[in-house]
C-alpha cells in the first residue's frame, strides 16, 4: 500500500516538474516574441528616421527583408519550443508509466516472496517525497509567475 502512495506522490513531483519545464518553455516563447516585436518596431523607426534619405523602393524593400527574417525567426522559435513541449509531455508520461509499472511490479515481488522490505522502505520514502513535492509545486508556481511577468 505505502509503495502505492509513493507511487501517488512521485507522478505528483514528476507531473510538477513537467509542468515547470512547460512553464520555462512558454517564457521562452513569450520573451522571444516580445523581442521579435521590439526588434519589429525598432527597425520601422529606423527606416521612418532614413525616409528622407531613402527611396520609396529601398524603404519598402528595407521593411519586407526585415519582415521576412522575423518570420522566418518566429517560425523556428515556434518550431522548436514545440517540439520541447512535446518532449517534456512524453517525457511525463513516460516517467509517470515507469513509476507506475515499478510500483506494481514491486508488490508482485512482495507477495510471491513475503518479503515487505520494499513497503518498509517505501513507507520511510513518502515523508521526504513529499516535502520534494511541496517545493516542486512552489518552484512550478513561480515559474507559471514568470511567463505571466514575461507575457507583460
Amino acid at each position: 500500500m505505502s509503495a502505492k502512495k509513493l507511487a501517488a506522490v512521485t507522478n505528483e513531483l514528476i507531473t510538477s516538474y513537467g509542468n515547470t519545464a512547460k512553464n520555462v518553455i512558454q517564457a521562452y516563447r513569450v520573451g522571444n516574441a516580445r523581442i521579435t516585436g521590439f526588434v519589429d518596431q525598432r527597425w520601422a523607426s529606423a527606416v521612418d528616421k532614413m525616409s528622407k534619405q531613402l527611396s520609396s523602393e529601398i524603404r519598402s524593400n528595407a521593411l519586407a527583408a526585415e519582415q521576412k527574417v522575423s518570420a522566418y525567426y518566429t517560425k523556428s522559435i515556434s518550431l522548436g519550443t514545440n517540439g520541447a513541449d512535446m518532449a517534456v509531455s512524453k517525457v511525463v508520461a513516460l516517467a509517470g508509466k515507469g513509476v507506475t509499472q515499478v510500483a506494481a511490479n514491486a508488490n508482485r515481488f512482495e507477495k510471491a516472496t513475503g518479503v515487505k522490505a520494499l513497503n518498509t522502505l517505501a513507507a520511510a520514502a513518502v515523508p521526504a517525497a513529499v516535502a520534494v513535492s511541496g517545493v516542486a509545486s512552489k518552484i512550478e508556481a513561480k515559474s507559471d509567475q514568470l511567463v505571466t511577468r514575461i507575457a507583460g
